[in-house]
Formats: C-alpha cells, structure tokens, sequence
C-alpha cells in the first residue's frame, strides 16, 4: 500500500521556496517567489545551530548557518522513511536547493530534486532557476525579473510543454498598494497593503489577499500585522456568486503577552466560538526560546531541544 506523508512543518505554513511538492506522487511545478528562511520564520532567536522539533508525526530537524539562514531541513517520519532539503548560498543569495526523499531507506530518485540558482544583475536584476531530478531529467527552468526598485515583475515558466508568464503589476491609490498577479494575462491573485491605526495611536498593516479562477473572484483572507509583524487577526471570507459579495467563514484573533509571546487563539466562525491558550517552557527565562509548547484545552504540546553555537572568545594580546 502507498504511503502518504502530511506536508513537513517548515512548508505547511510557508510553502514559498520550493516550487514542487516533496510528497509522494506526481511532480508538479508551479511558479513561486523565492525566499531565504532564517531563523524568525520559525520562532527562533540568537546563536541557534540547531533545532529538533518532535510532532506526532515524526520529527523536524532545521540546521542554521551563524547568520541565521536555513542550511538543511531533515522530516523523519520513521527510521526508513524521511525527507531532506539542503541549502547553499552565496553572499546572501540561494545558490542551490535539494529535496532528497528517502522511502524504505532508499533515495527515491523520480522525486528528489536539485534547484540550481543563477544571478544576472547586469542590467536589471533577473534570478534564473533551473529544475531537475536526480534521474538527471530537466524538469523546468523559471525566471524572476525585478524593476530598479527591487520588486519582482515577471516569472517564466519554461518546461516541455511550453512557456508561460506571470506579471505582478503594483498600483497605489490614497495611501493603498495593491500587487496583482496574473498567469498569461488572467488575473490570479491580488494582494492589497493598507495602513491602520491601532490601540494607543499604533499602525497596522493590513493584508487583504483575493483568489481568483478564470478571472472570477474565488475567496480572500484579511490578516491584520501590528508594528512588530506579528499577526493580529486573520479573516477568511468566500465568494458568493448571487450577491456578488464575499462572505466571512472564520475570523482568528491572536493575542500576545508583553513579550511578544502568543498566549491565545480565539477562533470564530458563523456559529461557534473557541479559544486555545498556549503555555510555554523556556531554556533560559521568558527571554529564551521556548522548548515545550502546551495547547489548552487540546492537551497537545510540541517540543524542541536547541543547540547554539559556541560563544566566539577574544584572547586580550596585551
């Protein structure tokens, strides 16, 4: 029987740098902006080498360079079955991108990848990124073009199939700055920035992100960031083609303590209401990371054991 894996925790929330699926089962690319991961995508401060993170699936192991980026990501579902994502980098910029998946302690070949990173930044900068598996066959080759300001305009998708361009367009009006993303001229997504004020004269940033399909308004999300980046609130809505409306299906509203902590989650949806707290434990005081995370009234909890780099000792010549 075929074995399906859920998606590892680094990608499940933030599925932007791989532009394939490490999963069982077909290879399918799609466009996607590249990100660097560092050590604030997941929850991490100061000299950290390493993290082990225990889920009820497996475990996460995240390894760290000393300037905070990601270098390797090893999912372990048992002691045969396992995933890892390697990364190399060069003067701040990814060079090179790894997806090994081992099945039955054996490299499954038709589904580990090699990204290959190449810069142009002759004129305006463009990033070239070439796909393939390690059965040595090419699989696709996208390329990311920026404007004079650094902001990505176009990806193209070049494969056996043919070529195809997505055009991110960036408008602003009264004080709004709206990013809209369309596949061979079909709008896609739209991501619109605003500015609000908040408690005690402070200013979010809020995110209103619509999907669409054939051109035709699917769904959105509204996610509310206060001045630290963290997030506030998160509302979902569909689209109802009758009214010609969208219609909220989940609101999230996330509260933190005076460190910047999250203690709660309140959860709403039409009918119901809920509210999960989260209780930590710290390897240094409330200033550290936290090591062991509880969720109320789940009873659930995630563990971490973290390993820092050594501290750099400057011997006094004199």
């Amino acid at each position: 029987m075929e074995k399906n894996y859920p998606l590892p925790f680094l990608w499940a929330p933030m599925l932007t740098l791989l532009s394939v699926s490490i999963l069982l089962g077909p290879v399918v690319l799609s466009a996607q902006e590249i990100k660097i991961f560092t050590l604030k995508d997941f929850d991490l401060h100061g000299e950290v080498k390493s993290c082990l993170v225990v889920t009820d699936y497996g475990k996460e192991e995240y390894d760290f360079a000393p300037n905070g980026f990601l270098t390797k990501s090893v999912t372990r579902y048992n002691d045969t079955d396992y995933d890892i994502s390697s990364f190399k980098y060069q003067n701040g910029q990814l060079l090179e991108n790894r997806v090994e998946n081992y099945r039955n302690g054996t490299l499954d070949k038709t589904t580990s990848l090699v990204h290959i990173y190449t810069m142009d930044t002759t004129a305006l900068k463009r990033i070239s990124e070439t796909v393939f598996s390690y059965n040595k066959e090419f699989l696709g080759r996208y390329e990311y073009e920026y404007d004079s300001i650094n902001r990505l305009v176009k990806i193209r998708q070049v494969d056996n199939e043919g070529i195809d361009e997505s055009d991110i367009e960036y408008t602003t009006f009264k004080g709004e700055t709206t990013k809209t993303y369309s596949l061979n001229g079909v709008i896609q997504k739209s991501i619109r920035i605003s500015i609000k004020k908040g408690k005690n004269n402070t200013e979010n940033r809020v995110e209103l992100t619509k999907k669409f399909l054939g051109g035709d308004a699917i769904n959105a999300t509204e996610k509310v960031y206060n001045a630290d980046n963290r997030i506030l609130s998160e509302e979902t809505f569909i689209f109802d083609a009758e009214t010609k409306k969208f219609v909220s299906q989940q609101i999230l509203l996330y509260h933190y303590d005076d460190l910047g902590i999250l203690t709660e989650l309140r959860i709403k949806t039409p009918n119901t209401e809920s509210v999960k707290n989260y209780i930590y434990q710290f390897d240094d005081g409330a200033t550290g990371n936290w090591i062991k995370k509880i969720v109320t009234p789940d009873n659930s909890y995630i563990t971490r054991k973290i390993q820092y780099y050594a501290p750099v000792v400057i011997e006094d010549k004199q």
